[in-house]
């Protein structure tokens, strides 16, 4: 039947008990360590509530503490809901309310938010407060603290859960509506870690290594996970840090690094320093691979390999990691995978042609198992024995894949997508604001930057920092827009849609006013 990643660990604790499985800038975490402190955790979760089949909210900063939930969960056989801690106002609302959790797990620097989002959480009953105390933000619920619940004493409850079950779910942003919770089976994350290892060449010496947040993919399934399956170290940092990136890579003695968005062109651009190639890192692999990627290379003393993957269809395309680059090319489809690429009409395109990305498993649970939720998006995602990616590219004679861009509204913006639509209502809670349209525009440093067309009510003046001020309050930093500019109107079809293709074309006016200058471009 094969493992659970909870029955994965504890074997990984009899065979592996002394060695450090998880790495964090406060200590080292042994395979012994986690299956012992996560199974007193569970028990203290379950005194709590959680059983098996219930889906958890977590809003925790990359920590011991939220991988001892993570694996404390798996345990119960419930679901960890892993939120992107800089959600705010509607977005944050959106994704607890779809949960239905009665129970959370919290840390106290996330507790004012969740408190002006709480009243989407009819059913929560119990707050698991970390590292503080949450119930001045939210004083209707129970409270338990953490480090109590993490010391019980006994045995958590057995659970049936198998392989093919719910482990978590993680929020990808969606293209044109709210974010969506992909709903991950343990098989799921377990057999993508192993193809991970396979097509990386992974080695049971390495120190895996992501600076990214573990509510990500990056962090939990293609790094937690992959060194689970060989018995090694992942290493976890706070946050991605340019000045700070080569010092923990060394501290870490990491081998193996992803990278997403800006990450690589950030870290070519800093200064040169005498000992750039004096790291322990051998590996890294992510999107999108920057043009320089020769002289980063010989800069670093690393290989540099692309993919292309989401949280929602695991990654079926690797870029061999034997073979010479392929400039611009994000790999070769693999086995496991049938893949389409079509025309608007749903039919195949030539070689060459770009066209939406189709994928469908060779195997049971490699994919996502549909949004949390939102049948709706699971259904329309999922059309004609396919899953529709919403990604445009193009395959060539030889078989190599290329990524075009996206096929709706989705920003990429330095490694994290962004729903325009979100950017959208926030923007317009503003009571100058009568209508927005937010969109990607070129960023100097790979992807996009945000980019929104304001128009204003009749009579209402507003400058574009207090726009972007309030945004700050009420988004995720990364969702905040760079570029403001005030229109008149905004471009639209016959029946009134408005036209964002039209407005990307446009780009960045002279009239747009940026954030990062603090003026108009004009």
């Amino acid at each position: 039947m094969g493992h659970t990643f909870d029955s994965l660990l504890e074997l990984r604790a009899r065979t592996h008990g002394d060695s450090v499985f998880l790495r964090f800038a406060q200590r080292d975490i042994t395979y012994a360590e986690a299956w012992r402190r996560s199974q007193s955790l569970a028990a203290g979760l379950a005194l709590a509530g959680v059983s098996q089949g219930d889906i958890v909210p977590v809003l925790l900063p990359n920590s011991p503490e939220f991988a001892l939930v993570w694996f404390a969960l798996a345990s119960l056989g419930a679901i960890g809901c892993s939120v992107n801690t800089a959600f705010r106002g509607p977005g944050l609302a959106a994704v607890l309310g779809r949960t239905g959790a009665t129970t959370m797990v919290l840390h106290h620097s996330f507790s004012s938010a969740v408190g002006e989002a709480v009243d989407a959480m009819p059913n929560l009953r119990t707050v698991i407060d970390v590292s503080g105390d949450c119930s001045e933000a939210m004083p209707l619920v129970r409270h338990l603290p953490f480090d109590a619940l993490a010391a019980s004493v006994g045995v958590p409850p057995s659970s049936t859960h198998t392989p093919s079950d719910p482990l978590m779910v993680l929020f990808t942003s969606g293209s044109t509506g709210p974010s969506k919770g992909c709903l991950l089976s343990h098989r799921y994350a377990l057999r993508q870690s192993e193809l991970m290892i396979e097509h990386y060449g992974l080695r049971p010496d390495d120190v895996l290594y992501c600076p990214f947040p573990m509510f990500h993919v990056d962090a939990t399934v293609l790094t937690a996970a992959p060194a689970l399956q060989m018995g090694t170290t992942a290493a976890i940092g706070e946050k991605f840090s340019v000045s700070g990136f080569w010092p923990e890579v060394r501290r870490f003695g990491a081998t193996v690094f992803d990278f997403m968005g800006a990450t690589l062109s950030s870290l070519n651009k800093a200064p040169a320093l005498p000992d750039d190639a004096d790291n322990p890192a051998r590996l890294a692999w992510g999107a999108p691979t920057p043009g320089d990627a020769a002289e980063f290379e010989r800069r670093f003393d690393l290989q540099l390999v692309e993919l292309y993957g989401s949280t929602d269809a695991g990654v079926p395309i690797y870029h061999p990691v034997d073979t010479p680059r392929h400039d611009g090319s994000c790999g070769r489809l693999l086995p496991q995978y049938e893949a389409l690429i079509v025309d608007p009409d749903g039919l195949p395109v030539a070689d060459g042609e770009a066209g939406e990305l189709l994928l469908r498993p060779n195997e049971p649970s490699l994919m996502s198992d549909g949004y949390h939720g939102i049948p709706e998006a699971t259904a329309a995602s999922r059309r004609n024995l396919w899953f529709y990616t919403g990604d445009l590219l193009r395959r060539d004679a030889e078989g190599w894949y290329y990524f075009v861009g996206r096929r709706a509204e989705n920003i990429r913006r330095r490694g994290e997508n962004i729903s325009s639509f979100e950017v959208e209502e926030v923007v317009k809670l503003h009571p100058a604001v009568a209508d927005a349209a937010a969109y990607g525009v070129p960023s100097e440093l790979t992807e996009d930057d945000v980019m929104v067309a304001v128009v204003l009510r009749e009579g209402a003046a507003l400058a574009p920092n207090e726009l972007t001020d309030f945004c700050a309050e009420r988004m995720a930093r990364h969702m905040v827009p760079r570029y403001v500019d005030m229109v008149d109107d905004l471009p639209r079809t016959p029946t009134s849609k408005v036209m964002k293709e039209a407005l990307r074309t446009r780009g960045i006016t002279l009239t747009a006013w940026d954030r990062e200058a603090a003026q108009p471009r004009g």
